[in-house]
């Protein structure tokens, strides 16, 4: 281990993010397929295929089905407009898109949705972006989509979550093992990382985005999003873990991100506002 001060760290660590986008191309033609295709060990039931992620339709906590649903994924999975990953501190707040993508039933196949758009999108603290759409949860729910549960408390070391990636139609099985203090990668600082159990949930590019669960529920706890791949520092594909007295380390693991922290920022009819007392969210 080496102590660095997070200055000091930030100026070693300007090679570009880890973040997992598909390795190699695949043909997303999102033809429907039905639920036998799928591994029946996972729940892909409000599972999101996107063309570069993964994602999830996720429901706040007393949000009514009348309302638009949102789609969940990576701060850098977003298209920010030809501009690149979004720069750390920067923040997207309802920006006009246009963005499709496809989500999986009840039956495994493929329902297709419509954002116009983007509620939210950040790379600083966690990696998140929250997408509303054009369809309300009833709307999906008659299509046979069910939205998983955004939990509204930070997850635990020892939990067992599952780990669904839309974009590969398959899952990944572990538990959580460290809270991490933080995951930094070039001048991205990710706060309070998930580290995933060493066996499981090694997961690849394309499964950014996907949304971490608590085994045996529909309760998103966080969100899929980086890895160390080689065993570097601070590098491209190689976040490294830094501790509350400012001391580096590296695992060859797989991280998410924290999501709870949304509901500090959300008004009584679940607009964000990051004017709120309180809001924790990057601003």
């Amino acid at each position: 281990m080496k102590k660095l001060s997070f200055i000091a760290t930030l100026l070693i660590c300007q090679s570009a993010l880890a973040l997992i986008l598909p390795e190699r191309s695949k043909n997303l033609s999102l033809a429907p397929i039905t639920s036998e295709d799928l591994p029946s060990e996972y729940d892909f039931n409000g599972i999101a295929k996107l063309s570069n992620c993964s994602g999830s339709i996720i429901k706040f906590s007393g949000q009514r089905m009348n309302t638009p649903a949102i789609l969940m994924t990576n701060g850098h999975c977003i298209e920010n407009e030809g501009r690149g990953f979004l720069k750390a501190g920067e923040v997207v707040v309802d920006r006009n898109v246009l963005f499709a993508a496809k989500i999986y039933n009840s039956e495994g196949k493929l329902i297709p949705v419509l954002s116009e758009k983007l509620l939210y999108a950040t790379m600083t603290n966690t990696d998140v972006a929250y997408y509303e759409l054009n369809e309300t949860y009833e709307d999906l729910e008659n299509e046979g989509v069910d939205a998983f549960d955004l939990d509204t408390y930070m997850p635990i070391v020892g939990m067992n979550i599952d780990i669904v990636s839309g974009y590969w139609d398959r899952g990944y099985r572990c538990s959580i093992d460290g809270i991490i203090f933080a995951l930094l990668e070039g001048d991205w600082i990710f706060t309070n990382s998930l580290r995933y159990s060493d066996q499981g949930c090694d997961t690849i590019g394309g499964t950014s985005g996907s949304p971490v669960i608590e085994t045996g529920t529909r309760k998103v706890v966080g969100i899929n999003n980086t890895g160390n791949r080689q065993g570097g520092t601070c590098t491209l594909n190689n976040p490294c873990e830094q501790n509350e007295d400012g001391e580096i380390s590296v695992m060859l693991r797989s991280y998410g991100q924290q999501t709870y922290n949304i509901y500090s920022c959300l008004t009584m009819d679940f607009r964000i506002d990051l004017d709120k007392q309180d809001c924790s969210m990057p601003k």
